[in-house]
């Protein structure tokens, strides 16, 4: 071998210099159990009063009169979002008003009234699938099986993670 091309393969690199401040102790003075999922608190922030939402006449005659997408859209509007243990009466009533709407839609219209809602009303309207499929009743869990497959079609997988993720509730 050439002499240059040998001497290349044994010289050394020229060694990196170190942080002259080595020996400093400041990162141990960070509480990292401060950051553990157990400690996480939600905010409390302002005590929630009952929201005034929709009142079931209203929704009542929107359904009676063949509007079911204004219903729904008026019930996603005004649903009553909060974190779990937090206003559930509300939250109940309002989920008995949102099933209501729901079975009630025939299934010719249900791509016709998805199609008109934008991300996160889709994104509500999932959550409240979801809360129906927790309290099942009489042929409920086929239709909104039904809705679940189209809200899926229009929100894709981002809006069921979207809800899975979410803390608060309707």
């Amino acid at each position: 071998m050439p002499m240059m091309i040998q001497e290349m393969m044994w010289t050394r690199p020229p060694q990196q210099a170190m942080a002259k401040n080595t020996f400093s102790s400041e990162f141990r003075n960070i509480d990292v159990d401060q950051y553990n999922e157990d400690n996480y608190k939600d905010d409390d922030g302002e005590p929630q009063s009952p929201p005034i939402g929709v009142d079931e006449a209203t929704i009542v005659s929107l359904m009676n009169a063949g509007n079911h997408a204004d219903a729904l859209k008026l019930l996603l509007a005004n649903a009553p979002v909060a974190s779990k243990g937090k206003n559930e009466q509300a939250k109940d009533m309002a989920l008995n008003l949102v099933l209501k709407v729901l079975l009630s839609v025939n299934k010719s219209q249900m791509d016709q009234i998805i199609s008109s809602l934008d991300k996160t009303q889709l994104d509500v309207l999932m959550k409240y699938i979801y809360r129906g499929f927790e309290r099942p009743s009489e042929g409920s869990s086929a239709i909104l099986l039904i809705w679940h497959e189209k809200v899926y079609n229009a929100g894709g997988v981002g809006c069921i993670v979207r809800v899975l993720t979410d803390r608060k509730r309707v």
